[in-house]
């Protein structure tokens, strides 16, 4: 079955930054935060402080991954020229999504560079993990802190996406998202992450996805199992919520992504995507969607 990829990261030098300040590289896969936390953040198959494009387009390959989105957030850094070097290279293979932080006094004139250097997804990470929302006063996503880029971006026929964060969060507003599709009909956005539910959100995942039940916007299934640690393989809780999805907003609207590389220092990129057809939920013209047509849909 074909694969694509809606969620990855290529990371050229971490220069993550986040309420816990700046996120450095310190060999062996780890990272440290400014506070002193460390985290473990690169599998050996893709890097111990990095990953290349080249390391991950061999790792896509051996996979069987035709296509993957390359996404940008603050838990990374911004690796916007580095993700248009990648894209350059790998044309056949990686999509480039931009980036830029909404406060920077140059951010109109930002995303124009990435806009005219032919970048058509926009991405905001927003949360108040390593989003924006995480070193920033919370803000509302349809207010006038992101109108405009948003405006520029859908003037160029850019697919929109969003990581809300998890429920709970300042960040996590539906509604605004809804009233951002409602503003922009003929712009495509993905909600990154399924709405990022953990083990105690199935209320709130069912709530915001009857708010977002629109005819413009769609979900990146990414890191389900990584919001429902401990669970493991086969992730019951990811497979409810699997459920919960197509019983609302329908397999049509759900595209397969894996957020690597960070999840695959907890588990093997095959249980990724092999969780989705053991499942059960999908039949198997669904799973097709879900892991490659949806996709291509979108952001092909």
């Amino acid at each position: 079955m074909k694969l694509f990829d809606a969620h990855a990261h290529v990371v050229e030098r971490l220069a993550g930054y986040g309420g816990r300040g700046e996120l450095r590289a310190i060999g062996g896969g780890k990272a440290r935060w400014a506070n002193g936390d460390e985290i473990t953040m690169f599998p050996a198959e893709l890097g111990e402080k990095n990953v290349t494009g080249e390391a991950l387009k061999a790792f896509l390959d051996r996979e069987g991954v035709e296509k993957a989105v390359l996404l940008q957030g603050g838990f990374y850094g911004f690796q916007n020229d580095y993700t248009l070097e990648v894209a350059a290279k790998y044309p056949d293979t990686f999509i480039p999504a931009c980036t830029v932080d909404p406060f920077c006094l140059e951010a109109v004139p930002i995303l124009e560079r990435y806009l005219d250097a032919g970048v058509r997804v926009l991405k905001f990470e927003v949360s108040t993990g390593p989003g924006l929302m995480s070193y920033h006063e919370a803000f509302e996503l349809d207010g006038s802190r992101l109108s405009g880029l948003i405006q520029m971006a859908a003037q160029r026929g850019c697919v929109l996406t969003l990581d809300l964060g998890s429920p709970g969060m300042a960040s996590f507003q539906p509604q605004a998202v809804a009233n951002i599709a409602e503003r922009h009909p003929s712009m495509k956005i993905v909600i990154c992450h399924l709405l990022a539910p953990t083990l105690k959100d199935g209320e709130a995942l069912e709530q915001g996805l009857k708010t977002l039940k629109k005819e413009n916007i769609w979900f990146d299934i990414s890191a389900l199992p990584w919001n429902v640690y401990p669970e493991q393989y086969p992730y019951p809780t990811a497979i409810q919520y699997l459920k919960t999805a197509k019983e609302i907003v329908g397999a049509k609207k759900l595209i397969w992504g894996s957020d690597i590389p960070c999840p695959l220092t907890r588990d093997s990129y095959r249980h990724l995507y092999d969780y989705f057809q053991d499942s059960g939920v999908f039949t198997p013209a669904e799973l097709e969607d879900v892991y490659y047509n949806n996709g291509m849909e979108v952001y092909g």
